[in-house]
């Protein structure tokens, strides 16, 4: 049975920076927690950071910030980026260990982010990218999907299957 990394503020844990959850209310993401396909994952709490704590964002891509050539701040200026680094590097060992060849993570994260995440402004403005777990996994060869793109993450999970 495929595995599927799922970031823990979508399944109703409150884990995110504010100390909410996002949860997603879907019949899909139900059949699958109930198969016990659902391995759930912070990477921000895992690296090392409190809930709640300060909003922080990219400074440039998550990359640039896996090369040592960009951080992630808070507004206040705390370069955050080693428990970034540190939660996205166990993200992969969590979807390693549990054979999970993919993901669901929350859009527009710096952690999590798939297609979006905000600017390093602090002025709610976001730009294309994806966040440092993201990247870490995609490097991978773990194919990462937002919380928006379930339907092509359940296409995906019957192609692994062989259910195409």
């Amino acid at each position: 049975m495929e595995m599927i990394l799922v970031s823990a503020c979508l399944l109703g844990r409150k884990v995110r920076y504010d100390g909410a959850a996002k949860p997603v209310n879907a019949a899909l993401m139900d059949r699958w927690r109930t198969e016990g396909r659902i391995v759930p994952f912070c990477p921000e709490v895992s690296g090392g950071l409190p809930v709640p704590r300060p909003a922080a964002e990219l400074d440039g891509a998550a990359g640039a910030v896996l090369e040592g050539e960009a951080r992630v701040r808070t507004e206040a200026g705390a370069d955050v980026t080693g428990a970034f680094v540190r939660g996205a590097r166990l993200a992969l060992e969590a979807a390693e260990r549990a054979g999970a060849r993919m993901a669901i993570l929350k859009e527009g994260s710096p952690s999590c982010g798939t297609h979006r995440v905000y600017d390093g402004t602090f002025s709610g403005t976001s730009r294309p990218g994806a966040g440092v777990t993201t990247t870490v996994l995609e490097r991978a060869g773990i194919r990462v999907f937002s919380e928006n793109e379930l339907p092509e993450a359940a296409d995906y999970l019957a192609a692994l299957e062989g259910h195409s």
